[in-house]
Order: structure tokens, then C-alpha cells, then sequence
């Protein structure tokens, strides 16, 4: 089984469901309120978790009922929690607005997951002990470092997903394996809004990147290897939050496993094709066995050299 180590946010999503995302200014009436668990960190533990890893989450809660329902709900999924503080104050936030295409916008409040600024007793073994660590930027960045030099100093695969984006520094990227940012986030990073433009540009600071390109599919690049691009199985989407977090936490776990990255791009490809079908954040994740059924049920698509690579 993968060991899978996540030090990152957990935040309570407050979902309101709109026809049409508001205007600056401007009014809408919405179709329904939810609130779930979620925040980046927490979604990659939960998809990891249930695509088949062994998941320890590494974070922080506030004192407060969103709290004991983030932890409540990392537990449920089989995430091993004994890492996740609870500090004075509230939890961290997201407020999402939902459209009836799928699409959405979020404002991230970080509450607790703002106190998170560097590993405690234990947490550099419980990263050392994995066989990935995965990262996000919803912790302080010094947070994001120290858990990047764990891993670095103990063997560690590091992948991180730069959301919220921000420009990076040097440092950080020196210290990660495999960065997957979504198109939006590659351009913010580089200044290209061509993907393979951007992934090349990534390339001079870390040794591989997936991009991924909602519907579009994953861009995956390389040093030294042609990019090639896997094709999203064609579903109807109704909610597209966490797909992203989705796509990495299944990713991580069939790295993990060995499998060919062409393999593991598809396999993870599914894992947010699903997700995609089904409202919420943690709610919408797949199981293993819904993901290892929807893949069979017919030929994913391949994977194949990207149309701007050369041969």
C-alpha cells in the first residue's frame, strides 16, 4: 500500500449553488447552500485515501464545530489524523460559488491552517516514513519549506500543487519532484498561457510537470522526454471543485505503486472524472473500486505525444 504524507489546509467549504456567478455589484438569488469539508490539503488526503493509500495528514483545525467536523470527516475517509492540531480560533473557510456549468469561484479564509508555520515533534518522521508528500499553498510558506526539506533530506518524492498561485521561490521548487499546477496557475507561474510553453519553462526548475487542463485532459512533461497529453473521458460535469485535488491524490497513490506515468495519469484522469459527475468536495471523491470500474467499463483515452512536441 502507498504511504502517503499531506502537509496542507483544511477549511470548511461554504458552497452556495447559483444559476450564473454574480457580477461585481450585482445580486443573485441561488438554488442551494452546502456545507462540506474540504481545503486543498484535506481533499488530496481524502482522494489519496480513498484510491487506496495509507494517509497521514499533517495540519491544523480551529477550536470550533467546523473543526471537529474537518477531523471528523478526514477520519471517516481512513486518513490517520494523530498530525492534524487543534489551535484557538476558528478554522479555515472557503466560500465557493457554483454555476450551472460546473464552473466555480472560491475566497479561502485560512483560519487555523494560518498558525501552520513550520513541522512539530513527530512530523518530520511521519514524512520521512512516506513514500510521497504532498503540498499545497494554502499554508504559510515557511510551512510548505520545512516539509519540502524533510522530504528532500529523507528520500521523499515531493509533489506539490502551487494553488493559490503565487511566484515561487527557488528554493522551494529546488526541493520538489513533480509540481502539477492547472493551466491557469502554469501561466501565473511562467507568463505563457501556452501550456507546453509554460511546462518548458517549469522544466529549468523542476525535473517533471503535469499540467492539468480540465476538460482538456493532463499535459505531462519531462526533462529529456517528448510531453505527451491524456485526454479527459468525456462526462457531464456538475460540480468541478476538488477535481484537481482529486486528480493528485489518485495520482500520488498509483505512483506510488509503481505504475508508468502514461498508466497513472489515465488511472487519476478517471478518479476526477468521476468527481466531476457528483456535487461537493470530499463527497464527490471515488472510491478505488469506482475508479477501477469506470475505467473498465471502456477504453480510457491514451495517451500520446502532445501537438506542439517534436520529434
Amino acid at each position: 500500500m502507498t504511504a502517503i504524507a499531506v502537509l496542507g489546509s483544511t477549511n470548511m467549504d461554504l458552497v452556495a449553488y447559483v444559476p450564473k456567478a454574480p457580477r461585481l455589484g450585482e445580486t443573485v438569488t441561488g438554488s442551494a447552500f452546502r456545507t462540506v469539508p474540504g481545503g486543498k490539503g484535506a481533499n488530496q488526503a481524502v482522494a489519496a485515501a480513498r484510491s487506496g493509500g495509507e494517509v497521514v495528514m499533517i495540519g491544523a483545525v480551529g477550536a470550533d464545530e467546523f473543526g471537529v467536523r474537518l477531523r471528523s470527516a478526514l477520519t471517516a475517509a481512513g486518513v490517520e489524523t494523530a498530525a492534524l492540531r487543534t489551535v484557538e480560533g476558528a478554522s479555515g473557510t472557503a466560500h465557493i460559488t457554483v454555476d450551472d456549468e460546473g464552473g466555480n469561484s472560491i475566497i479561502v479564509i485560512p483560519g487555523a491552517n494560518g498558525g501552520v508555520t513550520g513541522l512539530e515533534a513527530g512530523d518530520a518522521a511521519r514524512i520521512g516514513a512516506a513514500d510521497l508528500l504532498l503540498l499545497q499553498l494554502e499554508l504559510p510558506m515557511e510551512a510548505v519549506l520545512a516539509g519540502a526539506s524533510a522530504a528532500r533530506a529523507q528520500g521523499v518524492r515531493t509533489v506539490l500543487t502551487p494553488a493559490p498561485a503565487r511566484m515561487l521561490p527557488h528554493e522551494l521548487l529546488g526541493l520538489v519532484d513533480l509540481l502539477v499546477p492547472n493551466e491557469h496557475e502554469a501561466a501565473a507561474l511562467t507568463g505563457f498561457t501556452d501550456p507546453l510553453g509554460a511546462a518548458e519553462a517549469l522544466l529549468r526548475e523542476v525535473p517533471e510537470v503535469v499540467v492539468t487542463l480540465g476538460a482538456a485532459g493532463v499535459l505531462y512533461a519531462a526533462r529529456g522526454q517528448e510531453p505527451l497529453t491524456v485526454p479527459a473521458p468525456r462526462v457531464r460535469a456538475v460540480d468541478t471543485t476538488a477535481a484537481g485535488d482529486t486528480f493528485v491524490g489518485a495520482l500520488a497513490v498509483a505512483l506510488g505503486e509503481g505504475r508508468p506515468m502514461p498508466q497513472a495519469l489515465r488511472w487519476a484522469s478517471a478518479a476526477a472524472a468521476l468527481s466531476v459527475q457528483r456535487p461537493g468536495a470530499q463527497d464527490s471523491m471515488p472510491t478505488r473500486a469506482e475508479t477501477d470500474a469506470f475505467a473498465a467499463a471502456g477504453p480510457l483515452p491514451a495517451a500520446g505525444p502532445h501537438p506542439g512536441a517534436t520529434s
